[in-house]
């Protein structure tokens, strides 16, 4: 039963299988068609696919060329990159040496063309850049090319820049009454850069140039000072003052007197310079330190207006292109007119008038001298440098320091006679002048020498110096004759045959007493300093002659209340007369010359009223 059951359920079993499989056999049958377009499908996929892989795999061939190519082309761009580079490096050098090299029409039209101008400064000072420039590119075919033309221009450039500038001197060598100051502010200076082109690039021409000038102002300075001096000469002439001892005199009122305006002469700022047209009034006269001051400043202000442009036209500089726009320089502008024979000054200038008579009054600052430009002083200069400049201010002014020190303030009617070697110097010596007007021209030449170092002009210091030792001996001189004379006098004179004894009066005595007063005070106000040997140590010997002099001259009175009173009576005079001047009550010397004075007369009261005690204690 069992047996029979199993194979009952395995028959079921294999029933249903049967029938699911004819279910699916069915399904299957009936999907048959979709099953189909599926495959079909995927057939088409698969081509296509095998269609795009194949194209992917050309564009990938394609890809790495077209690749390859771009690397080509940025290796090209940058080889055209790097090449453009060096071009442009070498553009603007190539370009600057073309436009340094090449010769511009307008320059060449300019200097063959025209005549010399202003526009020729800028022409030349380019041209010579350009000239410059050949030279150090002188290995460059361009350069050597051009360096003929170049050469052609610059003979041309010379020849027409030394007509221009000896035409220039033609009027000075016509007339002497033109303004050599002026054209050379308003023109020389203007044209510095023409002469400076000649110097470099054509020394010749430059040096025929120095010479023609160095001639024409050599004779122009030498006509007007003569002219100048020989006018001061006149004046000399009819003022004539020989020298008077100490002791001359007799006691008049018309004795010396402190005369404030002759000691402002010792001063460079203060009263007009004599001009040449004065000497023509034969009424006209003047002291002689008036007619020293007047040549020493004309000479000073002259002398060292050459100098500065002496120093600034014909010094040697290297070529250096000037900035587009000129410096202005107050020292060389056309207006800064300087002294000459028909002009008056500029602000730099001494209160002093020219040879024609013409004065221009200034205005001054605390010092009476603006300060300069100091571009245009020659003290940057070092020795060497200076030497030859120095050398070209002696050519010119040699002919006038030798009339300011020869043959010219003489009489008029000696002018041309045997006296013409006299010196300067001499005229004013000989006759000695008297002490106080020997010591105001000292002094004169001392702040000249001072004012001359301000502007900076040696070789004049030196002649100035040299003048100024000249005077020192024949002041000392003169002092000592004085001291001498009242020695003398204090002495009693040496008595003989045929002469006595000097005596002496009261007038007398009270006459050297007023010279010694006038002579004092006049030192002290032309002496700054408190000790200087020369003018105190003669004034110290006067004093002791003068106290011996006053002590001998009452040693003849017997009653010694009489003596002393005379004394103290003389002291006493003397110590108004310098008490006079109060604005010298400040002077270390005065206040000591006071304080002898008055223990003198201190003495001479203490000796009355001693003397007066005795003689009442005696009578009683």
């Amino acid at each position: 039963m069992n047996i029979n059951g199993g194979t009952a359920v395995q028959s079921t079993q294999d029933t249903k299988s049967e029938s699911e499989a004819g279910q699916q056999n069915l399904f299957y049958h009936g999907q048959a068609k979709d099953f189909v377009s599926l495959h079909e499908q995927v057939e088409t996929s698969v081509n296509l696919l095998d269609s795009l892989e194949s194209f992917l795999s050309t564009f990938q061939k394609d890809l790495s060329s077209v690749s390859g190519q771009i690397s080509e082309l940025q290796e090209r761009s940058k080889d055209i990159d790097n090449r453009l580079k060096s071009r442009r490096r070498i553009e603007k050098p190539l370009s600057s040496l073309l436009s340094d090299l090449a010769i511009p029409p307008s320059l060449a039209i300019t200097i063959l063309d025209t005549d010399v101008g202003e526009p020729w400064i800028v022409t030349i000072t380019d041209f010579e850049r350009r000239l410059d420039v050949l030279k150090v590119r002188s290995r460059v075919k361009a350069a050597r090319d051009l360096g003929d033309v170049a050469e052609g221009l610059r003979i041309v450039a010379a020849t027409k820049l030394r007509t221009f500038f000896l035409a220039l001197l033609q009027p000075i060598r016509t007339s002497v009454t033109t303004n050599l100051q002026v054209m050379q502010t308003s023109i020389f200076v203007k044209y510095r850069a023409l002469y400076a082109f000649l110097q470099r690039q054509a020394p010749n021409v430059a040096n025929e140039v120095q010479r023609a000038y160095t001639g024409t102002a050599r004779m122009y300075y030498e006509t007007g000072f003569r002219r100048y001096i020989r006018s001061l000469g006149w004046i000399k002439a009819r003022t004539p003052e020989k020298p008077e001892p100490i002791i001359s005199g007799n006691g008049d009122k018309s004795g010396p007197y402190l005369d404030q305006d002759r000691l402002a002469y010792a001063k460079i700022e203060g009263p007009s310079v004599i001009l040449a047209y004065m000497a023509d009034d034969k009424t006209h006269e003047e002291p002689i330190e008036a007619i020293l001051r007047s040549l020493v400043l004309v000479l000073m202000d002259n002398a060292t207006a050459e100098y500065t442009f002496v120093t600034a036209f014909f010094r040697s500089e290297s070529f250096a292109p000037p900035p587009a726009k000129e410096p202005n320089s107050a020292l060389f502008s056309p207006s800064a007119t300087l002294l000459s024979p028909d002009c008056g000054f500029d602000d730099r200038r001494s209160n002093a008038g020219s040879e024609m008579g013409t004065h221009v009054s200034r205005p001054l600052g605390s010092n009476g001298h603006k300060p300069r430009d100091a571009t245009a002083r020659p003290s940057v200069m070092d020795k060497a440098e200076r030497a030859p400049l120095d050398a070209i201010w002696k050519q010119i002014l040699d002919p006038v320091l030798e009339y300011c020190k020869v043959r010219n303030l003489v009489f008029p009617s000696y002018f041309w006679g045997t006296n013409n070697n006299q010196t300067f110097l001499t005229t004013v010596l000989e006759p000695m002048p008297p002490a106080v007007p020997l010591l105001t021209m000292i002094r004169l030449t001392e702040a000249a020498i001072a004012e001359v170092q301000k502007r900076d002009c040696p070789p004049l210091e030196n002649f100035l110096f040299t003048m100024r030792l000249q005077m020192w001996p024949a002041f000392q001189k003169i002092m000592s004759e004085h001291c001498d004379a009242l020695r003398k006098l204090a002495e009693g004179g040496a008595a003989s045959y045929f002469s006595r004894a000097a005596s002496t009066t009261d007038a007398s005595v009270a006459n050297i007493c007023n010279r010694y007063i006038v002579m004092f005070n006049s030192f002290v106000i032309l002496t700054d300093q408190e000790e200087e040997t020369m003018i105190f140590s003669n004034l110290l010997r006067l004093r002791q002659e003068l106290t011996k002099l006053i002590a001998r001259h009452t040693e003849n009175i017997n009653d010694d209340v009489a003596k002393a009173t005379k004394q103290s009576a003389m002291y006493e005079v003397l110590l108004q007369g310098l008490n006079k001047g109060t604005h010298l009550s400040t002077h270390p010397k005065s206040q000591k010359e006071l304080a002898y004075w008055a223990e003198k007369e201190e003495e001479a009261r203490r000796r009355i009223v001693t003397i007066a005690q005795s003689r009442h204690i005696g009578k009683r």
